[in-house]
């Protein structure tokens, strides 16, 4: 066990000190950078897609990179936008980590770059203790989902700085209890804000490209008591809000590479 604790330490140790060096490139450039967490299915990759072509459109220097065990899908999909897009191909990891990002971006990431989206792989469990040198963590939930998944996944939305709904355009038809999602997310990160989206609709689009670029624009992110728990969380994101990522419950999770934690989705 004391093995497996040391290992797990030094992987997030180790991808600390990328994110330190990460942030460090993207502040140089001006680079704001957002990272998506969600489950698969969420819908993430639609509202990506609205959201890069409303900064192209209003003259935000967008990028966005994408991630995924296989297929280069979702990049071509993100890229009709217009807005320039990477794939990275975790190879059956179930997490980007901020060495393999950077890795991605350099010698890519167009000059001018203001906002960079990255589409975290679709799970919940692994992406939530991995610190990306992003600005804003933005944790997403559909109405399919069911709205216990902030309290059965506390990590991820614990540590989000932006809760998204999205697909409300269905809420009904599912049977999406809004009040008991609300509840769930006040629970496990008071008074982080919430946003409903709709990719299908719009609704909601607009206002969440606004909140990102009020971040972008240096107004102060909303801070998660998770993070100001846990001193490892305090990496300076930019404003210094934003948090780093190990995780909180001291949960393990074997990914076929090495020991990691994570308790989140």
């Amino acid at each position: 066990m004391c093995r497996t604790v040391d290992l797990h330490q030094a992987v997030l140790a180790r991808n600390d000190e990328n994110a330190l060096a990460l942030r460090g490139y993207l502040g140089d450039r001006g680079t704001v950078a957002v990272n998506l967490l969600s489950s698969p299915g969420s819908g993430k990759t639609a509202l990506l897609e609205q959201l890069l072509a409303r900064a192209v459109a209003g003259g935000t220097p967008a990028a966005a990179v994408t991630a995924d065990l296989a297929t280069e899908n979702d990049a071509t999909r993100l890229a009709r936008s217009g807005a320039p897009v990477q794939q990275i191909l975790t190879d059956g990891l179930c997490h980007l980590e901020a060495g393999m990002l950077q890795r991605r971006l350099e010698g890519w990431l167009p000059e001018g770059t203001r906002l960079l989206f990255v589409e975290n792989v679709g799970n919940l469990v692994c992406p939530a203790s991995y610190d990306l040198g992003e600005t804003l963590r933005i944790a997403l939930a559909s109405v399919t989902e069911g709205e216990d998944k902030p309290v059965k996944y506390p990590t991820a939305f614990g540590l989000a700085q932006l809760v998204v709904v999205t697909k409300t355009d269905i809420a009904d038809a599912v049977g999406f209890d809004r009040e008991a999602f609300l509840r769930g997310v006040s629970q496990v990160n008071p008074g982080v804000p919430v946003l409903e989206t709709s990719a299908r609709t719009g609704e909601g689009v607009d206002a969440l490209l606004a909140h990102v670029l009020r971040c972008a624009a240096g107004e102060e992110a909303h801070v998660p008591v998770l993070a100001r728990q846990h001193e490892r969380y305090l990496h300076s994101h930019g404003n210094g809000n934003e948090p780093g990522h190990e995780h909180a419950d001291g949960h393990e999770h074997a990914h076929g590479h090495a020991p990691v934690d994570g308790h989140a989705r």
